[in-house]
């Protein structure tokens, strides 16, 4: 793993309406927290919540960012979200495109 590709993070996360998922996405690349946000529509996610179960449709995003955002990240996505217990979850890339690498660490800001 380069240099680059061990400050490389995937971020997911989920939103219960498309509109406040895009605008999401939008304000995570509008302020330099993420080089990229996919949006994947119609998922469906059943989970247990206070002792019951749950069968929602949610929309997901793929973050793509920096380890050394990480905190200012997640910080905003709760700031942003309306779940009390939002899922965030991130994942290091181990292997990434040269390019792309340094595309992404251009765009994303530090602290």
């Amino acid at each position: 793993m380069s240099g680059l590709e061990a400050d490389l993070i995937l971020v997911w996360t989920t939103f219960p309406e498309e509109a406040l998922a895009i605008s999401v996405a939008d304000s995570l690349v509008d302020e330099q927290l993420a080089a990229c946000v996919h949006v994947l529509p119609g998922g469906r996610s059943v989970y247990r919540w206070q002792g019951e179960i749950h069968r929602d449709a949610e929309w997901t995003l793929l973050i793509k960012t920096r380890q050394a955002v990480y905190p200012r990240l997640e910080a905003r996505l709760r700031a942003l979200h309306p779940y009390d217990v939002p899922e965030i979850l991130a994942t290091p890339v181990t292997r990434s495109l040269p390019a792309y690498q340094e595309w992404l660490m251009a765009v994303v800001r530090e602290p």
